[in-house]
C-alpha cells in the first residue's frame, strides 16, 4: 500500500480540507493517507519549507507527499511532481521546490493543466492524485509530463556570517511555543571550530551552554538545544519561549508589521569567543 502525506496552510475551519480530501480517495482509493499539518502559517514559505524538508527524511522510499501551501502564488498552467532520493513531492510550481531540497531536482514534471476548466484546489488536486497513480503504477516521470521545464525559484533564509558570528531567522514556532532557528548543527559547529559561543536573542538574553533535553534546567528556565531535524531550538522548560520573549517566524511578505502594536525579534546571533 502506498503511503500519501498531506501537507497545507487550509487550517480546519471549513470543507476545502474535506473536499481535497474526498479528490483523494476518488483517484488514489488503495493510497493510506498520513495528516502532516493543515496549519502552516499562509504565505510563510521559509515555515512550509522547513516542515517538508523534516519529515521527508522519515519517510520510507516511494512515498508520496503532497504540499499545499501558497498554492495559487502564481496563476498555475502546469504543477510539478518532483522525485527525490527516492521519495514523490507534488506541489504547485511557486518556488518552494528549491526552499524544500536546497538543491536541483533528481528528476522533475510538468503535469499540464491545459483541458483542465476549474482550476479549483481539489481540481488541481485531482491531476495530481491521478499522476500520483500512474507513477505508482509504474509509469516514469517522463512519461506522465514535461521532464525539460525549468522549475520556479525563490530565495531561502540565508545564515548571516560576520566574522566570529553567525545569525539566524526564526523558521518555526510549535505548538509549545519552541522557537526554531535556521541555524543547524553542522553550521554551527563549522563556525564554532570548538570556541565557547553565546547564544543572543531579544537583547539581553544568553545562553552558553547546549542542552540535550528540556528537563536539563529547572522549569522556567531557557535553553538552547538542536531538535530532531537537527536545527537550533530556544526553549523554556514547562515553558513558552515565543511568547516569554517576543519571538516570531520571520515572513519577508509581512515583516513591516512586526513593527506594529508591538515589537517582535526575529532573529537569533551566536558570538563565538
Amino acid at each position: 500500500m502506498a503511503l500519501l502525506t498531506l501537507t497545507s496552510d487550509l487550517g480546519d475551519q471549513d470543507y476545502l480540507l474535506g473536499a481535497v480530501k474526498g479528490a483523494l480517495y476518488k483517484y488514489l482509493p488503495t493510497f493510506q493517507q498520513v495528516d502532516i499539518t493543515h496549519r502552516l502559517i499562509p504565505f510563510n514559505d521559509a515555515q512550509t519549507a522547513y516542515v517538508i524538508k523534516t519529515i521527508l527524511r522519515f519517510y520510507p522510499a516511494d512515498t508520496f507527499h503532497l504540499v499545499l501551501a501558497n498554492f495559487f502564488h502564481h496563476t498555475p498552467d502546469h504543477l510539478l511532481i518532483v522525485k527525490h532520493s527516492g521519495q514523490y513531492i507534488g506541489i504547485a510550481d511557486n518556488g518552494l521546490t528549491p526552499m524544500i531540497l536546497g538543491e536541483n531536482p533528481d528528476q522533475v514534471a510538468a503535469i499540464s493543466l491545459k483541458g483542465t476548466n476549474n482550476k479549483s484546489l481539489p481540481e488541481c488536486v485531482a491531476v495530481l492524485a491521478e499522476a500520483f497513480g500512474k507513477v505508482a503504477g509504474g509509469a516514469s516521470l517522463s512519461d506522465i509530463g514535461d521532464h525539460s521545464v525549468i522549475i520556479k525559484e525563490r530565495k531561502s533564509l540565508q545564515l548571516q556570517v560576520y566574522g566570529d558570528s553567525i545569525e539566524g531567522q526564526i523558521l518555526y514556532v510549535d505548538q509549545f511555543e519552541n522557537v526554531v532557528v535556521n541555524i543547524s548543527r553542522e553550521e554551527f559547529e563549522l563556525h564554532r571550530q570548538g570556541r565557547p559561543f553565546k547564544i543572543v536573542f531579544r537583547r539581553d538574553e544568553i545562553i552558553e551552554k547546549i542542552s540535550d533535553s528540556y528537563a536539563d534546567v529547572p522549569e522556567g528556565e531557557k535553553l538552547a538545544l538542536f531538535n530532531t531535524a537537527g536545527y537550533l531550538e530556544i526553549a523554556v522548560n514547562k515553558g513558552n519561549a515565543a511568547g516569554l520573549f517576543g519571538m516570531q517566524t520571520y515572513d519577508e511578505k509581512n515583516k513591516s508589521q512586526y513593527s506594529q502594536a508591538r515589537l517582535f525579534y526575529h532573529s537569533v546571533k551566536v558570538f563565538f569567543e
